[in-house]
């Protein structure tokens, strides 16, 4: 099974996310909010750009293992 494939965990905080009903937000609320996950994807995206760099070097050093 890929990686991609496996089932989140249930208690995640995506899988939450997913759940909660948006209805009482207001358009200002929902805006923050937006705000607030777009943040949080540059920096996943930050983290993730950086474990790549990493793995890279460790495989450019130790050599790539399949």
């Amino acid at each position: 099974m890929d990686e991609d494939d496996r089932p989140r965990r249930a208690g995640d905080a995506a899988s939450l996310l997913a759940k909660e009903d948006l209805a009482p937000y207001s358009q200002g609320e929902l805006a923050e909010r937006i705000a607030l996950l777009e943040a949080e994807i540059a920096r996943v995206r930050r983290h993730s750009a950086h474990a790549e760099a990493h793995r890279a070097a460790a495989d450019a050093l130790f050599g790539k293992k399949d």
